[in-house]
């Protein structure tokens, strides 16, 4: 008989595939630590990270605490207090319920947990490495638990080699760090990266909540949605359309107070600002759905963030018609009624009130008859007659010489210029060289036939080796505003903008003061428009937000053709024959004329054989 060849697997073995799944980077272990806080029914909670949470990811909370069997049972796999038998799958009112994430981390890194009940006096300490407890002790230390992750991927180096820079990695750790902290406003949050404190967020409501996280100017933008059916309580707000950005960055839907991702439920939101939107942008919402726990599912992807809904048909229609509902009764969607003036219109929220009467205050003291004179601060004004000058105008015009007849005896140079500037044969050479096609091509002869140049392209390709020369090489010139630029930012987005800003002053932006979410600019790189800064800035920042690779040069690259892109001529812009042949020269003085940054082709070439061959039938 052939010797078995199917075995079980060791424990750390299995812990460290199954955190393949639920452990990807630094912010898996945030969302992880952090949603058992909130299951822990803590009021307080800290999270401290050092390098983005390669080094450390450390939450600290004041919840219920555990016993000393649950603090060694809870690194066990499949070790939960959430559920306990199947059917508690489908009436889920907690986070997490798998029992994985804690095993899985403990297999990855250095874990050390310190954990007291508040009716005990004495606490319980623990520290494992890889899987292996090295200690487990008791401690005085206060209600609540404390976890610190360090040293993520300590015994998988392949991993810890593919995470991302320090800034992509902290981008998304802040991401785990908001979406939770959204998702329950009573709880204070409070965020330390490398001894600075971001955000700390004190206990308050949903809108107090949003402003807090994204920056005071959020405010204005927000328009309340809420509507209760039977299948789902929607309650939130969504941006105005006039702030919609071209980022998809501040879009969140929340169930059952757990953050979700949704195509589909964002495209009944799309559909909501049908026509309200320019093309390509994209709204802000923050929409809290409360549906039945049994007509949903949590348990199809190891992040939670996927959920499958039972009708989700009828849920695409209740939230499109809420949004759409909402933006048009506070005026925000444009109503076609020309006999209406918008300024007799009662607001929303005073709709069902009563009104009320205006109060009266009579001068008890006030008498008509008396003959004091008016008091020292009503005299002073004066008398409301002006005085009038009467000042004969004539002396202005005594003692003027009459020159009329100097005037007449002078002589003027002659208006017919004799003499030409140029030669005829040399203006006839020059003239039309560059001929502009549909507002996008430019066509330029040259002696074997013709160039055909995109315009859009070939200025980025001439703006891009423009920036990163100002970037790597030499600074640039500025040119000064009249009155400081003041952009509004949050705070995530202010610390890159901060980040970014030695880079962004070579390429002639001049900074003047940083705010908590403010930035005020006093110069501009010299092609930049006023108008333009904040687009270009805002679309910087999304691009960057997403991926930087690791070398500064690479980061400049990045920012050169981010720039390149938003300030470069756009399709449908007319140019004269002078900016015409200036692109022209501009671009065939590039390094690489060929292509764009983006590697596209700039320009084609049609010799005379090619045109000789088209007409030839």
């Amino acid at each position: 008989m052939a010797a078995s060849i199917i075995q079980l697997l060791p424990d750390h073995v299995a812990n460290q595939i199954a955190a393949g799944e639920v452990v990807q980077r630094p912010a898996s272990v945030v969302k992880e630590l952090l949603e058992n806080a909130v299951d822990a029914k803590a009021s307080d909670i800290k999270l401290i990270v050092k390098e983005a949470g390669k080094t450390l990811v450390q939450v600290i909370d004041n919840g219920l605490g555990m016993n000393t069997t649950d603090a060694r049972l809870c690194f066990e796999r499949h070790a939960t207090s959430k559920i306990r038998q199947a059917e508690d799958l489908f009436d889920l009112h907690t986070k997490g319920f798998r029992g994985e994430a804690l095993a899985s981390i403990a297999a990855i890194a250095h874990v050390e947990m310190k954990t007291k009940q508040d009716q005990e006096e004495l606490g319980n300490l623990i520290i494992i490495e890889g899987s292996k407890l090295i200690k487990q002790d008791i401690a005085v230390l206060p209600k609540g638990t404390s976890f610190a992750v360090k040293n993520l991927f300590f015994n998988i180096p392949a991993r810890r080699n593919f995470l991302k820079s320090e800034t992509v990695e902290f981008r998304h750790v802040m991401d785990e760090f908001q979406r939770v902290a959204m998702a329950h406003p009573s709880i204070s949050f409070t965020l330390i990266h490398n001894g600075s404190e971001l955000y700390n967020l004190p206990s308050s409501n949903y809108r107090q909540r949003i402003v807090n996280i994204f920056g005071g100017k959020t405010n204005e933008k927000l328009v309340p949605v809420s509507e209760e059916t039977e299948l789902i309580n929607i309650t939130g707000f969504v941006g105005k359309p006039e702030f919609a950005k071209k980022s998809r960055g501040e879009q969140f839907f929340f169930v059952n107070d757990r953050y979700i991702k949704s195509a589909y439920l964002h495209h009944a939101i799309m559909s909501a600002y049908d026509g309200l939107l320019k093309e390509g942008n994209q709204p802000s919402y923050f929409l809290y759905l409360q549906v039945p726990p049994h007509t949903i599912d949590i348990n199809i992807h190891p992040t939670k963030t996927e959920i499958k809904f039972d009708d989700e048909q009828s849920l695409y229609a209740i939230l499109r018609s809420a949004v759409k509902h909402s933006l048009g009764q506070f005026n925000v969607a444009p109503v076609l009624d020309f006999e209406r003036d918008a300024n007799l219109d009662t607001p929303y929220q005073y709709k069902d009130k009563v009104a009320d009467f205006p109060t009266i205050q009579v001068d008890s003291g006030f008498n008509p008859f008396a003959t004091d004179k008016p008091s020292k601060a009503l005299s002073s004004f004066g008398s409301y007659k002006k005085e009038t000058n009467t000042a004969n105008w004539e002396s202005l015009y005594v003692g003027l010489k009459q020159d009329t007849e100097e005037i007449d005896s002078l002589s003027f140079e002659s208006e017919e210029v004799i003499g030409k500037l140029f030669e005829e044969e040399a203006l006839e050479t020059n003239a039309n060289t560059t001929y502009q096609i549909h507002k996008k091509y430019i066509v330029s002869a040259i002696k074997s036939g013709m160039l055909v140049i995109d315009q859009g392209r070939a200025h980025q390709r001439v703006l891009y080796e423009q920036f990163l020369t100002n970037i790597t090489v030499q600074k640039a010139a500025s040119q000064q505003l009249l009155f400081p630029l003041e952009l509004y930012f949050s705070t995530d987005e202010m610390q890159l903008v901060q980040e970014l800003q030695p880079t962004l002053e070579n390429t002639g932006f001049v900074f003047d003061t940083f705010n908590t979410d403010s930035v005020q600019i006093s110069g501009l790189p010299i092609a930049m428009a006023e108008s333009e800064v904040s687009i270009v800035l805002e679309e910087l920042i999304s691009n960057l937000q997403n991926e930087i690779p690791e070398s500064s040069f690479s980061q400049s690259d990045s920012i050169a053709k981010s720039m390149a892109k938003s300030l470069a001529v756009k399709t449908g812009t007319y140019l004269s024959e002078k900016e015409q042949e200036n692109l022209v020269n501009s671009l065939f003085a590039c390094k690489e004329p060929n292509v764009s940054p983006f590697q596209k082709p700039t320009f084609i070439t049609i010799t005379v054989e090619d045109l000789d061959k088209r007409f030839a039938i």
